[in-house]
């Protein structure tokens, strides 16, 4: 996994070199998750402002491999989104994320999407190095339907003013409870995506150096893959895009687009498709574009290609 930076930090600069992968786990289903000594979490884009300008490409030395010759938990071949709106403090929501969030997912399907496309060619259960799968391994499927399994709410309780990445786990867990994913075989596909509120800090967000984080916890219904996805909007228009327009909501659905085809690429990191430039995002934090879907017009990052060679926004 990558951590998606908003500047440089020690955090952030761990997390460029692919580290060892870190689990954390729950020994039952409602107990607190707690990181391995050495997690670090993955998925790394800056918040200043940014020229919009694609950096002279490196082609070849971005070259996304495969980790392991698993056929589970290197990709996912059929993605499932839950959205997890953590906390009671969802009844404010200024920036109307929750909305934007699901319109996202909703339009993430079907011919109109071309962005998705571009993860068609990733795939699991083929050797360890494989930079090309062709026919082989099961591949990426482009959903033919919304991707979003479910919206939750969490209005149990307020969320912390600076979760710790241990909080963001357990709720995570929590929330594959809830939808009902309570064995492995539901989540091999599914990614629990943590909002957390407007004026909360998760993992020390916005000073620990990222915009959003993607990783896995060990939990009692088997590895679940999870995001941190704070209240980006706080940070103001321009925050963790390459647009300058004041599109307050731009910085969001870039990072979240980033996490999302990490996620799906690298499902249980660090054993998916990773490159001289990091995971599929990581190497393309400099494009940005606004593309169409059936639900709206939305901001999404570029992606690595391979089968390009290049940063790209549509397969």
């Amino acid at each position: 996994m990558r951590i998606r930076p908003l500047k440089a930090a020690a955090h952030a600069l761990a997390a460029v070199a692919l580290a060892a992968l870190g689990t954390t786990s729950l020994a039952a289903a409602t107990a607190e998750a707690q990181p391995a000594p050495d997690a670090a979490h993955y998925g790394v884009k800056p918040l200043a402002h940014r020229t919009g300008q694609l950096a002279p490409a490196a082609a070849s030395a971005d070259t996304l491999q495969v980790g392991s010759s698993a056929s589970q938990g290197v990709v996912s071949p059929n993605p499932k989104v839950y959205l997890v709106f953590w906390g009671s403090q969802w009844s404010s929501d200024p920036a109307g994320v929750a909305t934007d969030m699901q319109s996202l997912f909703k339009g993430l399907y079907g011919g109109k999407d071309t962005w998705g496309t571009i993860l068609d060619q990733y795939c699991e259960g083929v050797a360890k190095g494989t930079v090309t799968c062709g026919t082989k391994g099961i591949h990426v499927n482009h959903p033919s339907s919304s991707p979003l399994g479910g919206v939750w709410f969490d209005k149990s309780a307020a969320a912390p003013g600076s979760a710790t990445a241990a909080q963001i786990a357990s709720e995570a867990g929590k929330a594959a409870a809830h939808f009902g994913n309570t064995t492995q075989a539901p989540n091999l596909n599914a990614q629990y995506v943590v909002l957390s509120p407007t004026g909360t800090h998760p993992d020390g967000f916005p000073n620990s150096g990222f915009c959003a984080w993607h990783d896995y916890t060990t939990t009692a219904y088997g590895k679940l893959a999870y995001t941190n996805l704070p209240y980006i909007p706080d940070s103001g228009a321009g925050a963790c895009t390459t647009f300058t327009d004041g599109r307050l909501l731009s910085g969001i659905e870039s990072t979240e687009t980033h996490e999302y085809a990490e996620t799906v690429t690298d499902f249980w990191p660090s054993i998916g498709w990773n490159g001289g430039g990091g995971e599929i995002g990581d190497a393309c934090v400099q494009l940005d574009a606004y593309v169409p879907l059936s639900t709206g017009t939305f901001d999404l990052q570029g992606l690595w290609s391979n089968s390009a060679d290049k940063c790209v926004t549509h397969g």
